[in-house]
Parts: C-alpha cells; structure tokens; sequence
C-alpha cells in the first residue's frame, strides 16, 4: 500500500491523473532496475493492452515522469525519473542533462544521472537542444563474469 502511494504521489507531482492503470504501469516502471523498452514493457504486463502501454509511455514522457534514451540498439529505451530530476522541462540547462550507460554483453541501458552529459562549444549559430551521451563497455556484473 506505501509503494502505490508513492506511485500515486509521483504522478501528483507531475500533474498527472491517477488512474488504476497508469499506477499498474508506473508501478511496474519502477520495479525495473535498469532503463527498460517498450517490448520489456509489453512483456511484463502482458495482461495490459499495448496501446494502453503506449498511451502511458507517451503521457509520462510529456509529463517528464519518464525519460527516453536512444542507446543506438534500434529501440528506444525508458527510465523513471528521479523526483529532482528537470529533463526535457521548458528552460532546463543542458548541464542537467546526464549520461547513460549500454552494456555490450547483457545489452541493458543504465542511467548514470551522477554523471553530466558534457555540453561542446559549437561554433556560430549552431543551437544544441538536446544530448545524447551514451558510453558502451560492461557492466560490474559482466565485467565482474569476464574476470572469472
């Protein structure tokens, strides 16, 4: 009951709605420990209807509840954001932005929100609105395996 009250209360703080379903999807958001796509999503609900997945993707994105992270796999891929998290919101410095992680071997995407995307210098009238920054390697557990 105090997990889905928290569930309840990220949505409130992002003037989101609560509904029974966007609380079973955010719910199973929050259960993933790495970023997680559209088809792990489809999978672990798979009781939910896709469109209503979608549906809750796409609100939580515009409602920066969730970010998205293009990690070059092809697929996008999500992560909930932190309560002091400001992605994507209007005026947000691009120095808020953070890195993200590609595991090679295991293939999942992790969030690196400690470390800042850096920001380049571009010259004229070059305007930057967004970053990607994805680093790509193994993760402690694969490394971690490797070693072995």
């Amino acid at each position: 009951m105090e997990q889905e009250q928290h569930i309840i209360d990220m949505m409130e703080q992002r003037g989101i709605k609560p509904t029974a379903m966007r609380i079973l999807v955010l719910k199973a958001m929050t259960s993933c420990d790495d970023a997680f796509s559209l088809q792990s999503l489809e999978n672990k609900l798979d009781t939910v209807d896709k469109s209503t997945i979608y549906r809750c993707i796409t609100l939580f994105l515009t409602h920066h509840l969730i970010h998205a992270i293009d990690d070059g796999t092809g697929s996008l891929k999500y992560a909930v954001c932190a309560a002091s998290c400001h992605c994507g919101e209007e005026g947000e410095h691009l120095d808020d932005m953070h890195a993200h992680f590609y595991c090679e071997h295991c293939q999942r995407t992790f969030c690196l929100s400690r470390i800042a995307a850096p920001v380049v210098a571009l010259p004229g009238s070059f305007k930057v609105h967004s970053i990607n920054y994805v680093l790509k390697g193994l993760c402690p557990q694969c490394s971690a395996r490797e070693q072995d």
